[in-house]
Order: C-alpha cells, then sequence, then structure tokens
C-alpha cells in the first residue's frame, strides 16, 4: 500500500476518495519512565532509547491506519498528517495519531 504525504501519487490517478482513516497509539508515562530511569547512551542531549520508542509508536499508527483504509476498500492512502500529543493527568501519556484519506488507485 502507497502512503505519501502529498495529496496525490504521481502517474496514479486517484479514482475513487474512500474515506478519512486514522491509527492511533498511546504510550504510557512507565514506559518514558523507565527509559529515563536507564538511559546510558545520552549523547548530545539525545536518546536511542527514547526515539526507538517513538519510532515504534509512529509506525503502528501508521500500520493500523494503513489497515483501516484496506478494510475500507483503499489501496493508498495519501495527505498523510503525524501528530504527537501530551495526555492524561500532568502529562502522563503521549499518543501518536496518524491520519490520512484512504484512496483507490
Amino acid at each position: 500500500m502507497i502512503v505519501t504525504t502529498t495529496p496525490t501519487i504521481e502517474g496514479k490517478p486517484v479514482r475513487e476518495y474512500v474515506g478519512i482513516v486514522t491509527g492511533e497509539v498511546i504510550v504510557g508515562a512507565n514506559i518514558f519512565r523507565d527509559i529515563f530511569a536507564s538511559i546510558t547512551d545520552i549523547v548530545g542531549g539525545r536518546s536511542g532509547k527514547y526515539e526507538k520508542v517513538l519510532t515504534r509508536a509512529r509506525e503502528e499508527a501508521v500500520y493500523e491506519m494503513q489497515a483501516r483504509a484496506a478494510q475500507q476498500g483503499g489501496n493508498a492512502v495519501v495527505g498523510i498528517d503525524i501528530d504527537y500529543e501530551v495526555l492524561g493527568k500532568a502529562g502522563s501519556m503521549l499518543m501518536v495519531s496518524a491520519t490520512g484519506t484512504a484512496v483507490v488507485i
């Protein structure tokens, strides 16, 4: 399945707009607390472990969005937007959401 942040796919005309699809992943504070408690690889203010958690959450949100597009009959998703939001009491959780338009190309 092609997924893109652009509104069109070059050389692949959209035959049908299926609808808006989303994928969300919420990561709890315990994961972040554990990561920060065991950080040993901070170099220049970056944490590889923290980045891996964010990458995994983003990939899972995009995968969930793709699965919903396929369930609705789409074979591509255009106009994808990925957002990160802090949720919960005192910002104890992070939500990663991927949103786009399922289409048939």
